[in-house]
C-alpha cells in the first residue's frame, strides 16, 4: 500500500488512459487512483451556475479532460470553486495528511530524461500499474486549511507535483471564489523552468489521508 500511495501521487492529472471513454460531450471523465475509493463527481446547478459537484468520503479521484496546448499558447487561466468546509487535520505539507477540499490541476509534458532516478522509478511503476504515462510535471491550485495564500508547496512524495495555495482558512468558505492566474508564470515560479505542452486539466476533491469527508463545487475552467 505504501508503494501504491507513492504511485498515486505521481499519477495526479496525467494523460487519460485509452480505455476510459469520455463521460460527457466535453470529454470530462472520472479517473480513479490505485488503491483509493473514488470521489463522486456530477454536473449540477449551483446558485444558477453550471458546476461539477464533488463529494469525497475517505476517497480520492479526479475529474479530468485532455487538452493539447503548445507551450507558446499557454497564457492565463480562470477557474472558480465553492468549498463547503475545511478538512480537519489536513496539512498540504504532510504526506500522511495531504488532503484538500478543492484542487484544480494542470499536467504538462516535458523532457523525461531530466527526471531524477527516483522519479524515473516512480514513473515506470505508475505506468506499469495504470497503463498510462505520468506527466512530466503537475501544477495544482489548491484550497488549504492553514497554509499561507500564494505559498508554493513541493509534493511530499514527488517533486514533480507542486501546489500553489490560492485560498486558505475559513474566510473564503461557502461562496463562489473566482481566480485568474498566469499559468505559464506560475509554472516557472513553481518549477524554475519553462512549461511544456499542456496535456490535461482536472479537478480533485480528496479526503482519503485524513479519513474524512469533503464537498466542493467547481465552475468552468477557461484557458485564455
Amino acid at each position: 500500500m505504501r508503494v501504491i500511495a507513492l504511485v498515486a501521487a505521481v499519477l495526479l492529472a496525467g494523460c487519460a488512459a485509452p480505455s476510459i471513454p469520455p463521460a460527457d460531450p466535453e470529454g470530462w471523465h472520472a479517473v480513479p487512483l490505485p488503491g483509493k475509493a473514488a470521489t463522486r463527481y456530477t454536473w449540477v446547478d449551483k446558485e444558477g451556475r453550471r458546476a461539477v459537484a464533488a463529494v469525497a468520503d475517505r476517497s480520492a479521484s479526479l475529474w479530468r479532460r485532455r487538452v493539447d496546448v503548445a507551450p507558446a499558447a499557454i497564457g492565463r487561466v480562470s477557474f472558480s470553486w465553492w468549498v463547503q468546509d475545511l478538512i480537519a487535520g489536513a496539512d498540504l505539507t504532510d504526506a500522511d495528511r495531504e488532503d484538500a477540499p478543492a484542487r484544480v490541476l494542470f499536467a504538462f509534458d516535458g523532457d523525461h530524461g531530466r527526471l531524477t532516478p527516483r522519479n524515473r522509478m516512480l514513473f515506470d511503476l505508475a505506468q506499469a500499474l495504470s497503463g498510462e504515462r505520468p506527466p512530466y510535471a503537475t501544477l495544482m491550485y489548491v484550497f488549504g486549511s492553514a497554509a499561507p495564500a500564494n505559498a508554493v508547496i513541493v509534493g511530499a512524495r514527488s517533486d514533480r507535483v507542486r501546489k500553489i495555495v490560492v485560498d486558505s482558512g475559513p474566510t473564503p468558505l461557502r461562496r463562489w471564489r473566482l481566480h485568474e492566474r498566469d499559468l505559464a508564470a506560475d509554472f516557472r515560479r513553481a518549477f524554475g523552468e519553462e512549461p511544456g505542452t499542456l496535456l490535461s486539466v482536472a479537478v480533485m476533491t480528496d479526503a482519503d489521508n485524513t479519513q474524512s469527508q469533503a464537498r466542493a463545487w467547481y465552475g468552468p475552467i477557461e484557458l485564455k
